[in-house]
């Protein structure tokens, strides 16, 4: 178990995604803003290694933020879009 313990994964939280013409994205400066297809309680993607694993929702702890896990991921789901 100590080796497995070694072993790093990178952890990402998608909480949307856009779809721009690349024109218009290499515009953007500093302040730009993104949309998203997302809402305010909306459950967000994690992944692990770039691989979806769970779905979460995002929770504020005082001045941080934090994503509490609610479901495995339905990886065909994920990349329906």
């Amino acid at each position: 178990m100590s080796q497995l313990g070694q072993v790093k994964v990178e952890i990402s939280v998608i909480l949307g995604r856009s779809r721009l013409p690349i024109h218009q994205f290499l515009r953007m400066g500093r302040g730009a803003v993104i949309p998203l297809d997302a809402a305010e309680h909306d459950e967000v993607w994690i992944l692990a290694n770039n691989h979806p694993i769970a779905r979460g929702e995002i929770v504020i702890q005082g001045d941080r933020v934090a994503v509490q896990i609610t479901d495995a991921a339905n990886v065909p789901d994920y990349f329906a879009d």
